[in-house]
């Protein structure tokens, strides 16, 4: 039995919505589409810390947040997370100091979302080669430290997916079908599965592929229990998401990502990252492949950012080869 309905919030607005959902006539040429037929949904670009998918989820998390009087900010993530990222970044922009902690080791020469971590004044912890559960105790560790300063902070989890976060793309798939009533399909990454469970909340699982990136044991079942959570609807059709582009894991970057990167930037001169919005377009060019996305219909796929983890990937020197 699916959850009540979730209590609605007012969301703290972080970027200008809605965003752009811009066609790519010369790509969807090049991969033997019509010229309308392939669409891409700018959520990377607009608002606070570079943009992204994140910033609609923590404008739900930072409106609960404040109505319960936080005071600071708590999150986990890994080294390059967009998420920590853009919770610096939204902290920074309400004035409540943000706590990072982090999987790894400090790098003596911090690169691509570090930078920027520091730049919008969060303070990073790092965990070492910790796996979920030991970043949210030590998360946990960190928000009952403020707290005996009689600082109250809320926690925010991984990729910033809850519930109450999840609501951001509730949102955003009704202004998608507001911008394309004929959509026939969003591709989007999964991480943590609060994107794909808004999505599917707003449009229906046969609508929405979701592109697994490793990000998580059991993406499946991360959407499945946010959906339940969301409430409101029986959700009976199974969920689309493909396993077929993590590879040798998270932080690699497999070659058809590779060629997927180099594709969209010179036909289209868009830029993906290497670990989500990457593995996400190359699942929608193994399903026009295979068939399972149909090329007579409107595809949109939904950029989720991630520009500066690019500049941290361990790989990025090889995408030009």
């Amino acid at each position: 039995m699916s959850a009540s309905p979730v209590v609605p919030l007012v969301p703290f607005r972080l970027a200008s919505w809605p965003s752009p959902l811009e066609p790519m006539p010369r790509l969807a040429r090049h991969l033997g589409l019509a010229d309308d037929a392939l669409w891409i949904k700018r959520d990377d670009i607009g608002g606070v810390g570079g943009g992204g998918n994140k910033l609609r989820k923590l404008e739900y998390s930072l409106a609960a947040a404040r109505a319960q009087g936080a005071q600071a900010l708590v999150t986990v993530g890994a080294a390059q997370s967009n998420h920590a990222r853009l919770t610096a970044a939204a902290g920074a922009r309400v004035g409540l100091p943000v706590v990072l902690v982090l999987a790894g080791n400090p790098e003596p020469a911090p690169e691509g979302n570090l930078v920027l971590d520091a730049l919008f004044g969060a303070r990073l912890v790092w965990a070492g080669d910790a796996d979920a559960a030991t970043l949210e105790a030590r998360a946990l560790a960190e928000v009952q430290a403020l707290g005996n300063e009689g600082i109250t902070a809320a926690l925010i989890p991984f990729g910033g997916s809850s519930v109450i976060a999840a609501q951001g793309y509730v949102e955003a798939g009704q202004e998608l079908l507001t911008q394309a009533p004929d959509l026939a399909q969003v591709v989007v990454a999964v991480g943590s599965g609060g994107t794909m469970a808004g999505l599917v909340h707003a449009l229906g699982a046969p609508r929405v592929l979701g592109v697994d990136t490793g990000a998580v044991p059991d993406p499946d079942a991360a959407v499945r229990a946010l959906l339940d959570g969301l409430g409101g609807t029986a959700f009976t059709a199974p969920l689309q998401i493909r396993h077929d582009q993590v590879g040798a894991g998270y932080s690699h970057l497999t070659e058809p990502v590779r060629r997927a990167l180099q594709l969209i930037a010179r036909q289209e001169g868009i830029v993906l990252d290497p670990v989500y919005t990457g593995r996400a377009f190359a699942g929608l060019l193994a399903a026009l492949d295979d068939g399972s996305l149909a090329r007579d219909q409107r595809i949109v796929f939904l950029h989720s950012g991630g520009l500066p983890g690019l500049f941290g990937h361990p790989q990025r020197r090889t995408l030009g080869d």
